[in-house]
């Protein structure tokens, strides 16, 4: 690889216990973007994140237009001619018309442009055309329904700051002011490992004690949503030789490690010891339910981030974790935080946990037609098909008892992987 990070400082003895916001600030403050960039077409750049700002050299609109479908005229005509005018022309987009004579109209159309002598353009809805006069309201407003030069851009502009994942609208932005090629941060690289020899590969047949490993599709496509070119690590045996082989291989191929399971403490569990004997291990624990055990260090030079091996806990701790990281390391600036909105519970939760709860929830419509949350019955941390159920989290804070039709905090999965 030809970017390092220098992610961590030494690790200590013990870590403390952190709590979801300290732990973000924490792993956000260990990252840099990388620096590659490259321009590409701005029609191939929907999910990149641009690496330059972009200026236009143009105004927009380029001149005078009219904004609706309508009659262009000279304002103080409609009092001298009692509202009647000769149609002297026909103007229609990407037409350019010639200079009104007092006492005509212009026949013309959304976005063509407004004829020298115009002041204002009426719709058509309230005119009435007679042959070649058209009757205008007297009480039409002066000044309406044009867009003037350089109303929605300024040359010298920057209509798109660095930082920003582009998404549908800034290649359109940038595209009307001519754009046609876009510098953007290169693709990220992250390496996927999964660990346990239980695990086996969706199509082959399971032997006693083995389970499909679901972990490995749930990380990539994780990872793909957020624009990664993922290299896929495969299932590394439950031995310190082969994680740290793997590892080794992850920190030379790409820019970030992610892991799933072998972040315990466990006999069996070996990530932690390799982490620790190839760069350092500096996040330990978070005051969350599920995925307390989470990793991150670095391998290498590499930034490393191990996740839980039950699948909710994996799916939650690299929503709220990992993808922050993955955004910073892409090049995107601001708050990185997730982002939760407010909405009214659908459930009660009379016993609240010290730490901070995070369950799956769906919107749903209440007895009153207004928008609610129903929760998930099962808290288990092993039942993958409540995220598909679900539209996101609910984050109960510590001690937080929650009745039916409370307020409570909402996280979409849209908004936890855009």
């Amino acid at each position: 690889m030809t970017t390092h990070h220098d992610c961590c400082g030494p690790a200590s003895a013990k870590r403390p216990t952190l709590t979801k916001a300290e732990a973000i600030a924490f792993l956000l403050s260990r990252v840099q973007p990388i620096a590659d960039t490259e321009t590409v077409p701005t029609d191939a750049a929907l999910g990149r994140v641009l690496a330059a700002p972009v200026t236009s050299a143009i105004e927009v609109p380029g001149w005078d237009n009219s904004a609706m479908d309508g009659y262009a005229i000279r304002h103080a005509d409609l009092a001298t001619h009692h509202g009647r005018l000769r149609v002297a022309q026909r103007i229609p987009a990407g037409a350019v018309g010639t200079t009104l004579e007092p006492g005509t109209a212009a026949r013309i159309f959304t976005g063509a442009p407004v004829p020298a002598g115009a002041d204002t353009v009426v719709i058509q809805e309230i005119c009435e055309r007679s042959g070649e006069t058209v009757l205008i309201p007297l009480d039409c407003k002066a000044g309406a329904n044009i867009r003037h030069t350089g109303e929605d851009i300024r040359a010298g502009a920057e209509i798109l700051a660095p930082g920003i994942r582009l998404a549908p609208p800034h290649l359109g932005l940038a595209a009307s002011v001519g754009v046609g090629a876009l510098a953007v941060y290169r693709q990220l690289r992250v390496a996927v490992l999964a660990s346990g020899d239980e695990l086996v590969m969706p199509g082959k047949p399971l032997g006693p004690g083995q389970i499909y490993n679901s972990n490995r599709f749930t990380l990539i496509g994780l990872l793909q949503a957020l624009g990664c070119e993922v290299v896929d690590l495969g299932i590394v045996a439950d031995t310190l030789e082969a994680t740290t082989e793997a590892l080794i291989r992850g920190a030379r191929e790409a820019d970030l490690i992610v892991a799933s399971g072998g972040v315990s403490v466990g006999e069996e569990d070996h990530l932690k010891p390799a982490v620790e004997r190839l760069g350092t291990l500096d996040l330990w624990n978070i005051a969350i339910r599920p995925g307390k055990p989470v990793a991150f260090g670095q391998v290498n030079g590499i930034p490393f981030f191990g996740n839980p091996g039950n699948p909710v806990s994996l799916f939650v701790t690299f929503t709220l974790f990992a993808a922050p990281v993955v955004r910073r390391l892409q090049g995107m600036t601001g708050d990185l935080s997730p982002r939760a909105i407010p909405i009214r519970a659908g459930f009660d939760w009379p016993k609240p946990d010290k730490r901070t709860e995070f369950h799956r929830v769906r919107i749903q419509t209440g007895a009153d037609g207004k928008p609610e949350l129903a929760i998930f019955p099962s808290r288990s941390s092993a039942v993958l098909s409540s995220v598909v159920w679900a539209d996101g989290l609910v984050e109960i804070h510590p001690e937080q008892i929650i009745q039916r039709g409370d307020p409570v905090d909402f996280m979409a999965f849209a908004d936890l992987l855009r």
